[in-house]
């Protein structure tokens, strides 16, 4: 989403890496669009923290704040250098009526946003961590339709972001990516991960799967 300079300098607010940009359970009268860099939204289960969504460029967050002016239901942090427009709702109706075009733009994103949330709650509910990571990549692949058609995947990410799309420790996700580096399945470099062959990962995936289900 193009954001005009005239609307940062009304709207904007910078974050530094690592800075909580608001916290669970805190009131929240506002939404963030991110103008630049990401943001990961965290929640706190008993003793456990999950990551639940990394958010990238372009992308809305913290909106039922404002939708059902209920407190925030998670915690957002930068997980780089962060630029975002912050809009309450008398600023969000301000921006619909002036900017139309971002209107569609918001729509693509909410319905872009169910589909990924769904998907991500899948992930989470593996109970197997190597799966969950590998179904990570499978995640990322299916949601660039440019990678869809093809049978080698490369991926412009790092060991941490996976760590924050699964929700398992680095340390942790690092020894799973090693070892399937190891077995060929895929390729790592120091800004992409490649996947040489999608439909054979695919394959070892719901095999796992089924074996866990058959399990229990």
């Amino acid at each position: 989403m193009e954001i005009s300079e005239s609307l940062f300098q009304k709207f904007g607010k910078e974050y530094k890496a690592g800075e909580m940009i608001f916290c669970e359970w805190e009131p929240g009268n506002s939404l963030f669009i991110i103008v630049k860099g990401k943001v990961k939204i965290i929640k706190v289960f008993g003793k456990t923290q999950k990551t639940l969504d990394v958010i990238v460029e372009g992308s809305i967050f913290g909106e039922m704040a404002i939708l059902e002016e209920q407190p925030r239901s998670a915690s957002a942090i930068a997980i780089d250098d962060v630029k975002v427009l912050e809009l309450n709702k008398e600023d969000f109706n301000f921006i619909i009526q002036k900017h139309p075009q971002i209107v569609f733009n918001l729509l693509l994103i909410f319905t872009k946003r169910i589909y990924d949330a769904k998907r991500r709650l899948k992930n989470l509910l593996i109970s197997d961590p190597l799966i969950r990571v590998i179904d990570v990549f499978l995640m990322l692949i299916e949601s660039n339709p440019n990678l869809l058609k093809l049978n080698q995947a490369s991926l412009q990410v790092s060991v941490d972001d996976i760590a924050n799309w699964c929700g398992l420790p680095i340390r942790e996700v690092n020894s799973h990516v090693m070892n399937l580096v190891r077995q060929g399945k895929i390729d790592l470099y120091p800004d992409r991960v490649v996947i040489p062959n999608v439909k054979e990962l695919e394959r070892f995936v719901q095999t796992k799967i089924k074996s866990i289900k058959k399990a229990k």
